[in-house]
């Protein structure tokens, strides 16, 4: 097996994890693995958090959810035409969102990325944003290959007039704002 970094100190890294139980707010999604799935991929993610009222960042899920969808496509598809599984899914801690692939070939955290002299590098940091910003992420293999996934916690209760009305977010940017 490949070695992973930690996703931060002190919390085991889940390279097992099993995949999410079915339930009334879980959907899989199959995506044509081409340039369009991670649009398409951004879009269940947002409908979904939408739909099911989780208080997460969805700026945050629908980043992350991008960078595993173009891993996923870039890396892990072997032959055109093939797919990759979107599943999407929250329960009572968090959001949870997982991208199956057809590859075997497990992500790696590449440490040279920490270093201040790759900063000019225009690719390969992808699996360090979801280090950074997911509350956990691992993967899993499946009998076609491999998922990867992420959590994101969910945030303190809010006014939903506030998320839903589009007045802005809980951190007081609109979905206009930079950062």
């Amino acid at each position: 097996m490949t070695p992973m970094a930690p996703t931060r100190p002190n919390r085991q890294i889940r390279s097992a994890s099993p995949p999410l139980p079915v339930g009334p707010h879980q959907c899989r999604i199959p995506l044509m693995a081409d340039l369009a799935a991670a649009a398409m991929a951004r879009s269940v993610v947002e409908d979904a958090i939408r739909a099911w009222r989780v208080h997460v960042d969805p700026d945050v899920a629908v980043l992350l959810t991008s960078e595993l969808v173009t891993n996923a496509v870039t890396h892990g598809t072997p032959t055109a035409d093939t797919f990759v599984l979107l599943t999407v899914g929250c329960d009572a801690a968090g959001l949870r969102v997982d991208v199956h692939d057809g590859s075997g070939d497990l992500p790696v955290l590449d440490p040279a990325l920490l270093d201040e002299a790759s900063t000019e590098a225009e690719t390969g940091r992808g699996l360090l944003l979801v280090t950074t910003l997911s509350a956990e992420w691992g993967f899993y293999r499946t009998p076609a290959g491999k998922a990867v996934y992420f959590t994101l916690e969910l945030l303190p209760d809010i006014p939903e007039t506030g998320i839903d009305a589009g007045e802005g977010r809980p951190d007081g940017r609109t979905s206009r704002s930079v950062s």
